[in-house]
């Protein structure tokens, strides 16, 4: 593409050079340098991509972005973009590159603290069963249409997620439903693409350590709200919020009269309101009232919290342009999201689930999900990531120990922290008169397992779908699933031969 067409995007830029270039690609990694690229010089968190302007100069990049005036020495033979945003600007370059995908698909961007991916995947699974096709972006898998892979980032960077809605609509696919984490939006990631559907699921306490403090953690998401209702990008976006949390109040109250608003939750202000909800093990059932009307709405899910996961599922089709009754007929056969409340199997009367809760307000509602089944006792194995918010550490030790009957603290992801410290730090808030440090996590789900009785359950949280374990200098393969499965199968061979040697 013409460097001269691609930049008709950007409102503020000061170009030295020429504009009858041609751009093969975009690039804001050193490691991708080369002739007819352009290189963005981004100001990362730990390194500057200014340090690598020389770099990119000597490789031959055709034209270079960055936040600073031009060298008095820069060749003849490359362009320069001079602007007051990096990320913003390559954002806006990427999504034009593409083609500006998003303006041929229904999209459905889905935010917050718990939820994102569990509401994501029900977005599409109902976008999938009324379109035929539709696209995936989240922390377990990309769904492009034609092929599923596994994810690297819950919100791909600018450059990598224009080109995967670019897949979308080529693979012919009508929507997408994509997680939009604080990163993303804080990064830009995200920025230029219109959003027909904007998801607040909540906030609770996380990513602290990014934000800083939980107030700056919200105005991150609300930034992006915000942002849609300044400048939609020639489309119709609505705020799908969760009026029945704190911050889902306060940012409905703030969009009033910005953006249209499709509120939900159990209260009689939501215009998508659950009402007379029940479960078993197997599912749950409730009526939901929207637009006038009332539905049964049916899902192979458990918990409460998944009732606003589907409401906000349901909201957001809605705004898409999906009818409500046919989003309530496709939730019927929703599939089980991976590591979300997943039943992993039962041995000797005893059911395990893994779920990702790794929040202190995620693994209260786990718990209380659980709970809720009546088990004989529930046993509680989890542990705190490292080099994350030190302070969600005694939080979730609290939770822990008031719904469970007897808890087993582990190591999480350590990274580069001392396991024993950050188990340390949990047990301060751990009250639990029943309660087992064991810093091996494959020990301690092997412990749990060995120690249950018939009408127990096992919850266990924090990793979830992962399918590694890292630590300082390296990472291990290590799914909880298949150590839970392993352990139950080990379970129920030693009842098997017990009943045969009496």
């Amino acid at each position: 593409m013409k460097l001269r067409d691609l930049t008709t995007c950007l409102t503020r830029v000061t170009i030295a050079g020429s504009l009858d270039v041609d751009i093969c690609a975009l690039t804001a990694s050193s490691r991708e340098l080369a002739p007819g690229k352009l290189f963005a010089a981004i100001r990362g968190t730990t390194t500057d991509g200014h340090r690598f302007i020389g770099e990119a100069i000597a490789a031959g990049v055709a034209a270079i972005l960055a936040e600073s005036a031009p060298p008095a020495n820069l060749p003849a033979t490359i362009t320069w973009l001079h602007v007051p945003d990096s990320r913003s600007a390559i954002a806006a370059l990427a999504s034009t590159m593409a083609g500006n995908p998003w303006r041929d698909l229904a999209m459905a961007g889905v935010t917050g603290t718990n939820g994102k991916t569990t509401t994501a995947f029900l977005l599409h699974h109902v976008m999938k069963s009324v379109w035929h096709r539709a696209g995936l972006l989240g922390t377990i898998v990309v769904d492009d249409g034609d092929t599923i892979e596994p994810a690297r980032h819950t919100t791909p960077g600018s450059i990598e997620l224009a080109g995967l809605l670019g897949r979308m609509r080529d693979h012919g696919c009508r929507g997408v439903a994509m997680e939009v984490s604080s990163h993303g939006i804080d990064q830009q990631r995200i920025a230029g693409i219109g959003f027909d559907a904007c998801v607040f699921t909540n906030l609770t306490q996380d990513h602290l350590d990014y934000h800083g403090t939980l107030e700056a953690y919200y105005q991150a998401k609300a930034d992006w709200f915000l942002a849609l209702a300044a400048a939609p990008h020639g489309k119709k976006p609505v705020a799908v919020i969760n009026l029945d949390d704190t911050y889902g109040a306060a940012l409905a109250q703030a969009l009033t009269h910005k953006m249209p608003l499709l509120r939900y939750g159990f209260g009689v202000h939501c215009e998508f309101r659950a009402n007379n909800f029940h479960q078993t093990a197997r599912g749950m059932e409730f009526e939901l009232t929207a637009k006038g009307k009332s539905y049964l709405v049916r899902a192979p899910l458990i918990g409460r919290f998944n009732v606003y996961n589907l409401l906000a599922a349901l909201a957001a089709a809605s705004a898409c342009g999906i009818r409500p009754r046919a989003a309530v007929a496709a939730l019927a056969t929703a599939p089980q999201v991976p590591g979300r409340m997943e039943n992993v199997g039962n041995a000797g009367g005893t059911t395990v689930f893994v779920d990702y809760a790794h929040t202190p307000d995620a693994l209260e509602n786990a718990c209380r999900t659980l709970r809720e089944l009546n088990p004989r006792r529930l046993i509680t194995v989890f542990g705190c990531g490292g080099d994350r918010d030190r302070g969600k550490r005694p939080l979730m030790g609290a939770a822990a120990a008031r719904h469970s009957d007897a808890c087993i603290i582990t190591s999480d992801n350590p990274r580069s922290e001392d396991p024993l410290a950050i188990i340390r730090e949990i047990e301060a808030g751990c009250t639990a008169t029943n309660r087992l440090s064991i810093p091996d996590r494959a020990e301690a789900i092997v412990a749990a397992v060995q120690a249950s009785l018939s009408g127990d359950i096992i919850l266990i949280a924090g990793k979830g779908h992962e399918a590694t374990q890292q630590f300082a200098e390296h990472s291990i393969d290590f799914d909880d699933r298949k150590h839970a499965s392993k352990a139950l199968r080990d379970r129920a061979q030693a009842i098997s031969d017990q009943r045969c040697n009496p």
